[in-house]
């Protein structure tokens, strides 16, 4: 459906091109298609339930069974937002580094793998703590081996926002983060206007679905009853009744503009490629980080 080409001998380098395939350089085409053409798994995974310290948990899915490939550099994945191993970046990505020789995984967030979350919370754009221990817990439980970890749209951010806060601690080599939105709620915004409010619209129906499995799987689990949440009308209300409030933030606009990874992105020490498209079609123009004032480590491409 597309091509690669580069301008230099680096098959890989940040300088390759992007170039649609003829009759699909629609960006709402190359963002929906995947959906209808690249929806099966391809590999069986190997599921495992990381329980975490504050007794909640979340679930990962292997491309094998990680105890017999500890001696394989590791490919980590960060989904976007409701996003899981369904989703046709993240299998599509497993699946490419196990055909290269690689260890893949997909950490997915609280209550994103298809059963609710325990506890009195659920995961956001700036809730780094899960992966950060994630992380920790592979390098502790299997050894040391190459690892890189990719970030998709709010998995992406996350990322950022990590590797801003944890600098050369984090135990990752590189990182990749594709299609963020680092500026929250400019993104917001953004989604509540023309075409991007049927990506909303989608969006919200899968988040109102997973909140209302976790209200009736944990009752009081969330901050709103069942009849609030069915009346909500947009992601702000979402994240303004919901994701702020359990979380600890003021409101969604104060969540936002605490979990933005923008102003934190010259604080990243470890290699980066960050893969922005042009005219995206669900978040807009209004995040994209400024090529010439990253720091040498990372690449915007």
């Amino acid at each position: 459906m597309a091509q690669i080409t580069t301008t230099d001998a680096n098959e890989f380098s940040s300088s390759a091109e992007f170039t649609p395939m003829r009759g699909f350089s629609n960006c709402h085409l190359q963002t929906m298609l995947p959906r209808l053409f690249r929806r099966q798994v391809k590999f069986t995974p190997y599921w495992q339930r990381l329980e975490l310290p504050d007794g909640d948990f979340v679930d990962l899915a292997w491309s094998e069974d990680p105890a017999q490939a500890k001696h394989k550099p590791r490919l980590v994945v960060f989904h976007g937002l409701e996003g899981s191993l369904n989703s046709p970046y993240a299998h599509g990505l497993v699946e490419a580094a196990q055909k290269r020789g690689w260890l893949g995984v997909v950490m997915h967030f609280r209550g994103c793998s298809g059963e609710p979350n325990r506890m009195h919370r659920i995961y956001h754009s700036g809730e780094t703590e899960d992966a950060s221990w994630f992380l920790r817990w592979l390098q502790r439980e299997f050894g040391h081996a190459p690892t890189a970890a990719v970030g998709y749209s709010l998995g992406g951010n996350m990322l950022a926002c990590l590797l801003a806060k944890e600098g050369n601690d984090l135990p990752v080599d590189a990182a990749v983060i594709v299609s963020a939105p680092f500026m929250l709620e400019a993104c917001s915004y953004h989604m509540e206007k023309g075409f991007s409010r049927v990506y909303q619209r989608y969006l919200l129906n899968l988040l109102k679905a997973n909140a209302a499995r976790k209200l009736a799987a944990y009752p009081g689990t969330l901050p709103i009853n069942l009849a609030q949440l069915k009346s909500v009308r947009r992601i702000r209300e979402f994240d303004d009744l919901i994701t702020a409030r359990i979380h600890g933030y003021a409101d969604a606009i104060d969540y936002y503009r605490q979990c933005s990874a923008m102003p934190m992105l010259n604080r990243i020490a470890k290699p980066t490629l960050i893969i922005h498209a042009k005219g995206r079609s669900v978040y807009g123009s209004s995040g994209d980080p400024e090529t010439g004032k990253s720091p040498p480590q990372v690449s915007i491409n």
